[in-house]
């Protein structure tokens, strides 16, 4: 559609001017609604982090080994995805890593954790063989950890 000047005479050069504005507004509120690349990948970190946890827990109470292989594989592939945007991130001054303390607090919380975890194997494989010796227990049963 073309414009008319006043005397009934279409001004292309002017409609083309008018297009471009339209267009550099349209780009400037398109630009202005999108989140600014850290918020954006932060968000994408985030949602890696939430994923990795589902598929932790599903590969924890997969009912078969296949399926249990399945998750594992989802899982494996989302942390690598998930380090790769830490990286990225860090890399770019978008992500503040945990200070020296905050490491040697989590290797601690580590050690007590697989400790439990042991602790845990433990009296589960003490109570399994309990109930295998005294003809309680069913078929062949896993313990995973």
């Amino acid at each position: 559609m073309h414009q008319q000047n006043q005397f009934g005479h279409y001004n292309q050069d002017q409609f083309m001017q008018q297009q471009q504005q339209q267009q550099q507004q349209q780009q400037q509120q398109a630009a202005q609604n999108l989140l600014p690349e850290k918020d954006w990948l932060y968000t994408v970190l985030c949602d890696l982090k939430r994923t990795a946890r589902e598929y932790a827990t599903a590969v924890t109470e997969a009912g078969d080994e296949s399926l249990r292989k399945i998750f594992t594989d989802l899982l494996n592939s989302t942390l690598t995805m998930q380090g790769q945007v830490y990286t990225l991130m860090k890399q770019n001054n978008m992500y503040n890593a945990a200070s020296p303390a905050q490491s040697q607090e989590i290797q601690k919380q580590i050690q007590t954790y697989q400790k439990s975890g042991q602790e845990t194997f433990q009296f589960a494989k003490q109570k399994l063989g309990q109930q295998t010796q005294q003809g309680i227990a069913g078929s062949q049963q896993h313990v995973y950890m």
